[in-house]
Parts: C-alpha cells; structure tokens; sequence
C-alpha cells in the first residue's frame, strides 16, 4: 500500500490559465483522473492532491463527483492548500516544497506525479512495486526518452538524467527544452544540445515515508537563501540531486513502454485528447 501525492497547484503560464482540469480524455477525463484510477488499480490506498486556494473548491468538486466509487471504496482523499505553507508569494514554491506541505498527510512509502501528465497504468505500477522495496535512502524514478516528452508547439522544462545500468547519476533541470527548425533537440537554460534518447524525469517519482524528512529540510535551506526571490522555485529534481552528491541517497531508474502525455501550451490540448483517444483503456466507460 502506498500513497499517492499529485501536485496539482501550479498556475499554467505558458498554458495561458489552470490546466489541472482541463478536459482531455474522450469522457471529458483530467489528467489526474487517469493517475488516481491506475494509481489505485496498482496498490495506494490514499491520494494526496496539493493544490491553492484559488481552486481548491473546484477540484474537489470534480474530484467527488468523478471518483465517488474510490471514495465508497474506501479511498482516503485529502487536500492540501500549498500557498498556506511558507512565506506568501504569487508563484508557488516548487516541487519540493509541494511534497514537503504533503507530508503530514502521508504515512510510509509514496509516489509523486505531475497533476498535467498523462504517465500510463504502467508506469504506475512499477512505481508501486518499486515503492513497496525502498530502503530510507532510496528512491525510484520512472524515466521518459527527451523525444517522447517534447511539446510540438513550445519549449518545456524537463529534469535531464544521467544514467549508469538502472541508476541515477546525475540529474540537471532544464529550461526552454525544443526541437529546433534543423530537427536537434536543444535547452536554453543552461544552454545545451540534448539527444532524444536522454533519459528525463517528469516527475514522476516513488519515495520511502523517510524521504521526507530530508526533503522538508532541503526547503528550509533553500527558503534561507530564496526567501525574498518572487520566482526562484524548489525543485525535486534538484534536491534529490543535492542529496544523492552527499551520498545519502541512491536512485533506480525504471522505464515504461506507456506513453507519455502532456499540455504545457495551448496549441498541446488538440494532440494530447487525439493521443489519449488512442489509448486502448480510454473506451466509453471512462478510466
């Protein structure tokens, strides 16, 4: 048994407004309806959603009126107001900081997702199964090949992985990553030619019930330094990356053969719902 956090509190910018309940699948699914479901098919016995205040009633609603049978079913659902956690500031605080306010709702193993991603059953599930084995200094992170995950009408930010046999060697966030017009793969921030075949993290983590700690910790470092900055965020990526050179913490790479599916911009929506069309458990009785 493990839990289920999904982040879902970000602001969408490059979207143009929420995109957290954006109607993608053919049954008028969000994102996060497919992770909840094949979650809860793969062993969680509770689902976490850190949001902001600012849509925090309507998620709920949506979350009630889709998901009443997991609720029936004994499902804990629980919220989370992120913006109600550290100093106020228009622009959530990140990642890390959205597990760090989850945690005194999550008790033993976990597993972190992006609320605008589609990840597959899949990819579920050997996230589950990879939760159940942790040691306190491990975690696993389900990769995606940098070709799988790109935007055809915009650039993305995506965690770049360094990857030896099924381990993490090093992982560096990734800012303005795109397909340029001569066909290569390129980030902005920093500044850096990519292959497709990079590993890369979407978020899509599992975590032991220690992790934790060290994560709340990797905030409050980070609030010391960034407490005044309007945008700077705490990033997982980074801290996991932070913990791993302290050599506190080891990571396991696994892969899927799900596809990846995402909207960041606007132009995005039309090819994610064909995408999630195709998708053979998207049939007419929904997820």
């Amino acid at each position: 048994m493990f839990t289920l956090v999904v982040m879902a509190a970000g602001m969408g910018r490059r979207f143009g407004g929420d995109k957290q309940l954006v109607e993608v699948g053919p049954n008028g699914e969000a994102f996060l309806d497919y992770a909840i479901h094949g979650a809860v098919r793969a062993g969680a016995s509770k689902v976490v959603l850190v949001v902001r205040s600012g849509i925090d009633a309507v998620l709920r609603a949506h979350v009630d009126s889709r998901h009443r049978s997991l609720q029936s079913a004994g499902i804990e659902f629980a919220y989370v107001r992120q913006d109600e956690h550290g100093p106020p500031r228009a622009k959530p605080w990140g990642t890390a900081h959205a597990v760090t306010v989850a945690a005194g709702e999550v008790s033993g193993p976990f597993v972190v997702c992006n609320a605008d991603d589609y990840y597959g059953p899949g990819a579920l599930r050997t996230l589950a199964a990879a939760a159940a084995e942790l040691g306190d200094g491990e975690a696993c992170l389900c990769g995606y090949g940098l070709e799988r995950t790109l935007s055809a009408t915009g650039t993305v930010s995506r965690g770049v992985c360094r990857v030896s046999g099924d381990r993490l060697v090093g992982i560096v966030e990734h800012h303005g990553v795109a397909r340029r017009a001569d066909g290569t793969i390129a980030a902005t921030e920093p500044a850096v030619e990519l292959s497709g075949e990079t590993i890369v993290s979407t978020n899509l983590w599992a975590f032991p019930g220690a992790a934790l700690d060290w994560i709340g910790a990797s905030f409050e470092r980070f609030l010391a330094d960034h407490r005044d900055d309007a945008d700077t965020e705490c990033l997982l990526p980074t801290v996991v990356a932070a913990r791993m050179s302290d050599r506190a913490l080891t990571v396991r790479v696994v892969s899927t053969a799900e596809p990846w599916i995402g909207v960041t911009n606007p132009d995005d929506l039309a090819p994610a719902r064909a995408a999630l069309a195709e998708q053979p458990h998207t049939d007419p009785g929904g997820v």
